[in-house]
């Protein structure tokens, strides 16, 4: 029996791991369909590349900061427990990788090719794996010091904030730093359009994200023994949340109808296992109304050329739903408890302290030393020639 539940565990995250792999081709759908035409080669380029130095620097270095656990050993160690170790770390591997994903989306259409694949690596290697111990495997003390402060520690169940608040808010300094891309906004504070490519990419990357999150959310169990279909019906009262808030207060545009589902989703990971249904939809809609308005500001009033909204959706939503566990998984809101609203907020705000600091300092120093940015013909022509030297169609372009 206890084979049986060893290889049961393995199977069942070993499926949550495809899960959230899959979901990296959504990211790269989804910043497809939304650049323009000359960058969407670079799009699906920079997913993959950014996963496998993610990869690299998780196994030898970021699951060891994160957890202690170092793989150089040897191959009959490693096989221990039917290797439930090695498929956890690929479980855990996937969101790590999702922060440079996240950016991705943020710097995309202006940003060099070898500069973020160095940041990836420091990412991925050190400044994720540091919150992510802090947070799920009770590194320094702070979840005690947390506890001794409110009474609970601070609840993240699935990366609201470990995963997308951070990756938001790390997005946040490097857009800021790349500054805006060419002819974005004008001398005389008019707004040039840089209108989407695809709209049908846009929407498949949506759907590829979105599917894949119940493996991000209900996986996040990691033993079979501990699945709840609470997880997954509050992730879908989320998803829907989000989607039609979206889409009354986007007034049907396409971009924040299929961003609508990600930020309800990006929302609810925090306190999806202790939620009401009906909280997790008041939260996804909540979180909707966010992406929106905050999408719409930043681009418009404050001009921060953030190409797919990384900061408002997952900087901004995944701030709001790691606070929202703290209100909505409370026994007064109908939750099962044993989170505290206090608690939620210093953890949410020593996430999201961490990655600005840290964002800031990466990517200032990056940009001293070797510079972040495409030079101006570069940019003109598109990542697609500067970096890969070849177009998304390049048939249909020689006959032109």
């Amino acid at each position: 029996m206890e084979a049986l539940k060893q290889g049961s565990d393995v199977l069942f995250i070993l499926l949550g791991a495809i899960l959230v792999l899959a979901m990296h081709s959504g990211f790269a759908f989804l910043e497809l369909g939304t650049v323009r035409k000359k960058n969407q080669v670079n799009a699906l380029v920079k997913i993959l590349v950014d996963f496998s130095v993610s990869t690299v620097a998780y196994f030898l270095i970021g699951y060891g900061v994160a957890y202690g656990t170092s793989f150089l050993v040897g191959a009959d160690q490693l096989v221990a427990r039917s290797g439930y170790d090695l498929v956890k770390f690929f479980f855990l591997l996937t969101f790590a990788a999702a922060i440079p994903a996240i950016i991705s989306g943020g710097i995309a259409e202006r940003a060099r090719f070898g500069p973020q694949l160095i940041a990836t690596a420091v990412i991925v290697g050190l400044i994720y794996p540091l919150f992510e111990g802090v947070a799920w495997n009770q590194r320094f003390g702070i979840q005690g010091w947390i506890k001794s402060l409110t009474g609970e520690e601070f609840h993240d169940f699935a990366g609201s904030i470990v995963v997308h608040a951070v990756g938001g808010w790390l997005a946040l300094p490097a857009v800021v730093l790349l500054g805006a891309r060419a002819n974005r906004y004008r001398k005389d504070g008019g707004i040039s359009a840089h209108p989407p490519s695809n709209i049908p990419f846009l929407a498949l990357g949506a759907w590829i994200l979105t599917v894949g999150w119940f493996g991000f959310n209900v996986m996040s169990a990691q033993t079979i023994d501990k699945i709840s279909g609470l997880v997954a019906v509050n992730s879908l009262l989320a998803m829907v949340g989000g989607t039609l808030a979206a889409v009354l207060l986007g007034r049907n545009d396409p971009g924040f109808v299929h961003n609508g589902p990600l930020a309800g989703l990006v929302a609810v990971c925090a306190g999806s296992d202790v939620m009401h249904p009906v909280g997790a939809l008041a939260v996804g809609g909540i979180a909707g109304t966010i992406f929106v308005a905050m999408f719409t500001l930043t681009q418009n009033r404050w001009k921060i050329d953030d190409v797919l909204g990384v900061w408002p959706l997952h900087g901004l939503c995944g701030l709001w739903g790691g606070v929202a566990c703290g209100i909505f998984g409370s026994k007064a809101f109908a939750g099962l408890g044993g989170v505290s609203l206090g608690a939620q907020v210093i953890g949410s705000a020593l996430g999201v302290a961490w990655a600005l600091v840290s964002g800031f300092a990466l990517y200032g120093i990056l940009k001293a030393v070797i510079g972040l940015r495409l030079s101006p013909e570069q940019e003109f022509n598109g990542a697609d020639l500067a970096i890969h030297r070849i177009g998304s169609t390049p048939e249909r372009e020689a006959n032109w």
